[in-house]
């Protein structure tokens, strides 16, 4: 198997386990599967964990 093979693998495993957790949490059921309302709450969450309240974000 070749390098970008390989490298194409692990970043799609990576980006299923990322989308498991979205589902293990429960946020799909809460959101009706909205993807527009999922992808706003996510920018939410990243300016959050951005700005300069961020390591107590991170807390919770």
């Amino acid at each position: 198997m070749r390098a970008w093979q390989v490298e194409r693998r692990k970043r799609t495993r990576h980006l299923i386990e990322l989308g498991g957790l979205v589902v293990k949490a429960g946020i799909m059921e809460l959101t009706g599967d909205d993807r527009m309302m999922l992808y706003g709450a996510l920018l939410w969450m990243a300016d959050k964990l951005q700005s300069d309240r961020g390591e107590h974000a991170r807390a919770l």
